[in-house]
């Protein structure tokens, strides 16, 4: 994975309905460490990481490189969103598109954050990379992502074995402006 190209960072801060998108800051480590750290967040991303693993190696300013963002409800991290273009990747279909990724905090589950800052994001994506596809993977057993994935316009590509789990590959066709 690697930057996403042309794109001017780190951008205004992205303000949806309830949520902010913005560059990660200081503030937010216990919150990235917490997030890296979850079973429940990683159950399906292969597990977590070391809580003291996390402490030792996380900078001051955790995950600070373009196309990462926080996602801010009333001023405290809950979640981050990630804009990559996939460089290498299992499936020749992602290769060069941008890769949308998302990991929330379990409190904040259910509550329909994920769909309006992935919203939010790619609404972004849009004006910044006019006409860009983004795909999207997932483990198919992930229901909750593939209802995310389904909500915000992704179409299955194909499903394909990996990490010892079947996983779930969509696209999302580039919105093309009406003249």
């Amino acid at each position: 994975m690697t930057e996403l190209g042309p794109v001017a960072w780190p951008p205004a801060p992205i303000k949806a309905e309830r949520l902010v998108l913005r560059e990660s800051e200081a503030r937010d480590r216990a919150a990235f460490i917490e997030l890296l750290a979850s079973p429940e967040v990683h159950a399906y991303l292969g597990g977590p990481r070391s809580r003291g693993e996390l402490e030792r190696e996380m900078p001051g300013v955790p995950e600070r490189w373009p196309g990462s963002f926080v996602v801010d409800l009333d001023g405290a991290m809950i979640g981050q969103i990630l804009l990559r273009r996939a460089t290498e990747h299992l499936r020749p279909a992602v290769v060069g598109k941008v890769d949308l990724g998302y990991l929330f905090l379990p409190q904040a589950w259910g509550l329909g954050y994920a769909a309006e800052a992935c919203a939010a994001a790619l609404d972004w994506l849009g004006g910044v990379l006019p006409g860009e596809p983004v795909v999207l993977a997932t483990q198919a057993a992930n229901v909750g992502s593939m209802r995310l994935a389904a909500k915000l316009g992704f179409t299955e590509v194909e499903r394909f074995q990996a990490w010892d789990a079947e996983q779930w590959l969509g696209m999302r066709s580039p919105v093309v402006p009406s003249a």
